[in-house]
C-alpha cells in the first residue's frame, strides 16, 4: 500500500504541487514569525547583556514617571560599605539635526542625550571612541556610529540638537564611541555630565545612580543600600538587564502572536483546501480504492493509504515551508528597514523550537483535512463501488443542513443579545460567539445555501451567454459540498478584510467627527510621537502676528485612591480653541481646579465643590477641587486640569507639550498666519503646522497605514482560497473528462468549454464572496457599536469597498480558472469518451 500512495503521488504532479503549496504558505508564516520574533530577541538581548556591564547596583526611583534619585543621595551612597564608586546617570529625548539640516530618522528607535564622565569617575565598562575624543566641555557631543551615519556626520562636524524642554542646542561632534551590536536606528548622543544635568534634569534629581562594588557580592551590596535608602528601587547590575530583557521579550511576544494569528488563519483557509482536494480525490479513486479492497486489501490498509498520501504531502510542504519562512523573515526585516522603522541588525535565527512546530502543524493540519475522506474511502463496498453509478451518489445534505440551521440561529441570537447590550467587553464578547456561531452555521449549510444563491446571481448567465451559462450555472451546483468547501475558503478572507474595512472606515469617520464638531481652533501644532512637541513652540506662535489664543495640551499622569488615572493639562484659554459644553459649574481652570466629564464624575459619585486627592509620581499629594462638569467627549478626556496643577502633578524634567491649537484673530488672513507659524516654528525642526482638514488626514493616513499592513497579512489567506479554487476546478476537470469529452463530440467548441469552466469558476467565487462580504459587514458593525466608549461612536460601512470586492472576486474567479479550462478544452473528444 505503501508502494501504491508514492506511485499515485508521482502519477498527479501538479496536483501534489498545489496541495503542498496551500501547507507551504500557512507554515512559511508560522515559521516566518517565529524567525523573525527570535531574531528580533537574540538582537535586543545582545544589545542588553552588553547594559550596566561592570555595575553592581543600580538606584532608581520607585515611580518611573518621577523626577528621580536625589542627588543629595549621592555622598550617602558614596558612604554606604563596599561601595568603591557611585556615579549618576542622566538621559533623555533629543533630536539630531543632520548635515543637511534636518531630524535626523531613527524610525521607531530611542533618541537619546545621555550624560559622560571621565574615564576615572565611571562605573562600568568605559566608552570605546574609535574616532576623536570624548565630549569635555559644554557644546560637545559623541555619537554612536549608528547615528554618525544616519546623520552623515563626521568628527569636527557642527550641528544642533533639539531637547523638547529645553529648545535648540549647537554642539561640534568631538567623536564616535563603539557599540557591540548593530543598533538599527537608535540615537545616542553623550553629552558632558554639566551640561547634561542642566538640559535633562532639575538639577536635583538624575534617573538613576550605578555603583561598583567592592570586595562585596552584587547581592549583599544591594541590601546594604535598600537599608540605607529605604525609599528607592535597589537592583543588582544583573536585575537591572534581565529586566531589560523581559521587557523586550514581553514586546516581541505581543508582535508573535500578532503574525502567528495571521498564519493561523492562513492554515484554517488551507484546511478546507486540504480536504476538498481529498474529497475529491478519493471520490475519483472510487473504483481504484474498490479494486484494491477486492484483491484483498483491508479497510485499514486503504484508509492509512490516503493518510499516508497526507502526511507526505504535509511533510515535503511543511519543509519547504519552513525554507520560506526564514525567507519571509529576511525580507519583512528588509521591508522594515526600507521604511527606516530603525530595528537593530543580526542573524537570522532559526531553532529547533521553530522547525519541531512548523512540521508538526504541517502534518498535523494536513492529516486532520484528510482524516474524513480517509474514513470514507474505507467504506467502500468492493462490489459496489466498482459500478458507474456508485461513484456520482452522494449523501444527504438534511441532517448537515438542520445542523447549520441551529447553529446559525444560535449565533444569530448572540449577535442580537451584543448588539442591544450595554457597550463594553460583555458586548464585545457576546458579538464574538455569535459571530462563531454564524460562522459554523454557514460553514455547515453552505451545501445548501450554495443552490439558490448560485441560481440567483447566474440567472443573468442564460439571457448573455446561451447554452453555456446555463451549463456553467448547472456545474457550480452539481456538487454543492464541494462548491460549499470551495467558495468557504475565499468566504473566511474576505469576511475578515470586510470587517477590518469596517473598523477602518468607522475609526476614520469618528476622528472627523470629533475635529469637526469639537475643535474651533484654526491651525494645530504637532510634533514626534517618540518626544512630543517642543515646549517653545506655544510661545513662538503666539508671538505671531493674528493670533488670537495659543493653548496647549499635556498629558497628566497621578494616582486617585491607588488607581493610575490620566488627564489632560490645558494651558491658555480652552473655549477658544475647542468646544466645551458644561453642564454644571463654571469653566474656570485655574489654580488646582479641576474640570470632569459627567460619565467620571457619576462613577465617582463627585459632584461641582467636591474635593479631589491626587498624588503626583513624587509621591506628593494634592488637594483638587470639582469646579464643572462638562459633557462626555472622547477629545476632552475624564478631567481637565490648570496648567498650575498640571505643573505642580508633574515633574520639570517630564513637562512637554502634546498639541498647540492656535485660533486666529477676527478678520485675521488665514493664509498669511500660517506662513508666520511656520516661520516661527522652523528653527524648531519637527514643529508640523496643519488646519483641521490636514490634521484629519493625518490620522486618516495613519489609519490607512495600518489597514495596509492587516490587509497585507490577510492576503495570505485570500491567496491560498484562489489555489483552492485553481485545483478544485483542475480535479474537476479530471473528475469529468468523459462528459467534457461528450460535449465536444456534440459539437462545443473549445472557447465555449473554456468559457464555461471560466463562468462556473466565477460563480463559486461569487458565492463566496457575497457570503463573505455579507458577515464581515455585520460582524465589523456590530463590533464597532461596542466600542462607542472608546471613541468609536460612529458606524461607517464602507459600500464602495465592498462592491468593488465582489468585483474583483469575479475578476479572480476568471483568472484561477484559466489554467483548468485550457487544460479542459485540450481533452481528445474520443479518447476520453473510451475512458473506462
Amino acid at each position: 500500500m505503501r508502494t501504491v500512495s508514492l506511485r499515485n503521488l508521482a502519477a498527479h504532479k501538479v496536483r501534489l504541487a498545489l496541495t503542498v503549496l496551500s501547507v507551504v504558505l500557512g507554515t512559511a508564516f508560522v515559521a516566518g514569525s517565529f524567525v523573525f520574533t527570535d531574531t528580533l530577541q537574540r538582537t535586543f538581548d545582545g544589545i542588553f547583556e552588553d547594559a550596566a556591564v561592570g555595575v553592581d547596583v543600580r538606584v532608581s526611583a520607585r515611580e518611573e514617571n518621577s523626577s528621580g534619585v536625589p542627588l543629595a543621595d549621592l555622598d550617602r551612597l558614596r558612604a554606604v560599605p563596599g561601595v568603591r564608586a557611585a556615579a549618576p546617570g542622566i538621559t533623555g529625548p533629543i533630536v539630531l539635526l543632520g548635515s543637511d539640516g534636518k531630524a535626523v530618522q531613527g524610525g521607531g528607535a530611542p533618541s537619546l542625550g545621555l550624560s559622560y564622565l571621565p574615564v576615572e569617575q565611571q562605573v562600568g565598562e568605559p566608552f570605546e571612541f574609535t574616532a576623536g575624543a570624548a565630549p569635555a566641555r559644554p557644546g560637545e557631543i559623541a555619537l554612536n556610529p549608528g547615528a554618525a551615519k544616519l546623520g552623515k556626520l563626521s568628527v569636527g562636524d557642527r550641528t544642533r540638537v533639539l531637547v523638547p524642554s529645553k529648545g535648540i542646542q549647537e554642539v561640534t561632534l568631538t567623536g564616535i564611541y563603539a557599540t557591540e551590536t548593530e543598533t538599527g536606528g537608535y540615537i545616542g548622543a553623550l553629552f558632558p555630565q554639566e551640561q547634561a544635568l542642566q538640559l535633562f534634569t532639575d538639577g536635583k534629581h538624575v534617573g538613576y545612580i550605578d555603583l561598583a562594588g567592592d570586595g562585596v557580592s552584587q547581592q549583599e551590596l544591594r541590601d546594604r543600600v535598600a537599608q540605607a535608602l529605604p525609599g528607592l528601587e535597589v537592583q543588582t547590575g544583573d536585575q537591572v538587564r534581565q529586566d531589560a530583557k523581559a521587557e523586550i521579550s514581553d514586546a516581541l511576544k505581543f508582535i508573535n502572536y500578532f503574525l502567528l494569528a495571521f498564519g493561523a488563519i492562513a492554515l484554517l483557509v488551507g484546511t478546507f483546501i486540504i480536504y476538498n482536494t481529498f474529497s475529491m480525490l478519493v471520490a475519483q479513486r472510487l473504483r481504484e480504492l474498490a479494486l484494491l479492497r477486492a484483491i484483498g486489501a483491508s479497510r485499514r490498509q486503504v484508509s492509512r493509504s490516503v493518510l499516508l498520501e497526507a502526511s507526505l504531502v504535509g511533510l515535503v510542504g511543511s519543509a519547504i515551508g519552513i525554507a520560506g519562512g526564514v525567507g519571509l523573515a529576511y525580507g519583512l526585516r528588509e521591508l522594515l528597514n526600507t521604511f527606516n522603522v530603525g530595528l537593530p541588525e543580526g542573524p537570522l535565527q532559526l531553532r529547533p523550537r521553530t522547525i519541531i512546530i512548523a512540521l508538526a502543524i504541517g502534518i498535523g493540519v494536513t492529516l486532520f483535512s484528510a482524516y474524513s475522506p480517509a474514513r470514507r474511502a474505507a467504506k467502500i463496498a468492493p462490489v459496489a463501488a466498482m459500478r458507474e453509478e456508485f461513484a456520482s451518489t452522494g449523501t444527504s445534505l438534511r441532517r448537515r443542513t438542520a445542523f447549520g440551521a441551529v447553529a446559525a440561529l444560535l449565533g444569530a441570537l448572540g449577535l442580537v443579545a451584543g448588539a442591544v447590550a450595554d457597550p463594553g467587553g460583555g458586548a464585545a464578547a457576546l458579538i464574538g460567539l455569535g459571530a462563531l456561531g454564524l460562522i459554523l452555521g454557514v460553514l455547515l449549510g453552505a451545501p445548501a445555501l450554495s443552490r439558490p444563491v448560485i441560481a440567483v446571481i447566474g440567472a443573468g448567465l442564460g439571457p448573455v451567454f446561451g447554452t453555456v451559462g446555463r451549463l456553467a450555472r448547472t456545474n457550480a451546483v452539481r456538487n454543492p459540498r464541494r462548491t460549499a468547501a470551495t467558495a468557504f475558503a475565499l468566504t473566511l478572507g474576505l469576511m475578515l478584510v470586510t470587517t477590518i474595512a469596517v473598523f477602518g472606515a468607522s475609526a476614520k469617520k469618528s476622528i472627523n467627527g470629533l475635529i469637526d464638531n469639537g475643535v474651533t481652533a484654526d491651525y494645530i501644532l504637532t510634533g514626534p510621537d517618540m518626544i512630543g512637541l517642543p515646549v517653545a513652540a506655544a510661545q513662538a506662535a503666539a508671538k505671531v502676528n493674528g493670533v488670537a489664543a495659543t493653548v496647549a495640551l499635556h498629558t497628566v499622569q497621578v494616582k486617585i485612591d491607588g488607581r493610575t488615572e490620566y488627564g489632560t493639562g490645558v494651558s491658555g484659554p480652552l473655549q477658544q480653541v475647542l468646544r466645551v459644553q458644561m453642564l454644571q459649574g463654571s469653566p474656570d481652570l485655574s489654580a488646582r481646579n479641576l474640570l470632569v466629564s459627567q460619565k467620571w464624575a457619576e462613577d465617582n459619585n463627585w459632584s461641582v465643590g467636591s474635593t479631589v486627592a491626587m498624588l503626583s509620581a513624587d509621591q506628593k499629594t494634592v488637594s483638587t477641587r470639582i469646579g464643572g462638569i462638562y459633557d462626555d467627549s472622547q477629545l476632552l478626556g475624564n478631567w481637565l486640569a490648570s496648567d498650575a496643577l498640571y505643573r505642580e502633578l508633574t515633574p520639570s524634567r517630564l513637562l512637554s507639550d502634546e498639541v498647540v491649537l492656535v485660533k486666529a484673530a477676527p478678520g485675521a488672513d488665514l493664509a498669511a498666519l500660517r506662513t508666520g507659524l511656520e516661520e516661527a516654528t522652523d528653527p524648531l525642526v519637527v514643529v508640523q503646522v496643519q488646519d483641521r482638514e490636514e490634521f484629519k488626514g493625518e490620522g486618516a493616513s495613519q489609519i490607512n497605514a495600518l489597514l495596509a499592513v492587516l490587509y497585507g497579512l490577510l492576503a495570505l489567506a485570500i491567496v491560498i482560497a484562489v489555489l483552492g479554487i485553481i485545483n478544485t476546478l483542475a480535479l474537476s476537470v479530471v473528475e469529468r473528462r468523459r462528459e467534457i469529452g461528450m460535449l465536444r463530440a456534440v459539437g462545443v467548441l473549445r472557447p465555449q468549454l473554456r468559457r464555461t469552466i471560466y463562468l462556473e469558476s466565477m460563480l463559486i467565487a461569487v458565492f463566496g464572496a457575497i457570503v463573505g462580504v455579507a458577515m464581515g459587514l455585520t460582524f465589523g458593525t456590530l463590533f464597532v457599536r461596542t466600542l462607542r466608549e472608546q471613541g468609536l461612536d460612529q458606524v461607517s460601512v464602507p459600500i464602495g469597498q465592498a462592491v468593488l470586492m465582489l468585483v474583483l472576486a469575479a475578476v479572480v474567479g476568471v483568472l484561477a480558472a484559466l489554467w483548468p479550462a485550457v487544460r479542459a478544452a485540450r481533452t481528445p473528444p474520443l479518447a476520453a469518451i473510451a475512458d473506462l
